[in-house]
């Protein structure tokens, strides 16, 4: 099995020692994705919803530079700094994968990187 690490400066820079994604013969994992502005490295302040729209951005993003999209995620796995965002975080995610959905695990947790609302990782197939 080959394994390729991807690197786009379409999404931030990794913040820590990981790559953007991995790529396998069949499959991409990417590193958990926040609201960091790409041309910047800063978070992008504001709400759930700016947040969760930045970060499927950047999830796209590497995706792409991957040889896939979002229309290939098998699956997410979600983390919310708040649950009462819950139903504004879903709103926007319904924008990004609004047919199909690929299956979803959706967590609190107490802390996410530089003080984010909200972090998304996927798998998803090559293309």
């Amino acid at each position: 099995m080959n394994k390729t690490i991807i690197h786009t400066d379409k999404a931030p820079k990794a913040i820590g020692p990981y790559s953007q994604a991995v790529r396998t013969d069949s499959l991409i994992y990417t590193a958990g994705q926040i609201a960091l502005d790409p041309s910047t490295g800063e978070l992008v302040a504001g709400s759930i919803e700016e947040q969760t729209r930045q970060v499927l951005t950047n999830l796209r993003n590497v995706l792409e530079a991957a040889g896939s999209s979002l229309e290939h995620v098998v699956k997410t796995t979600c983390f919310l700094k708040d649950m009462n965002d819950f139903p504004k975080f879903n709103a926007v995610y319904t924008e990004f994968f609004s047919a199909n959905p690929p299956a979803r695990s959706t967590v609190a947790a107490a802390g996410l990187p530089k003080g984010g609302l909200v972090e998304i990782e996927a798998v998803a197939l090559v293309e």
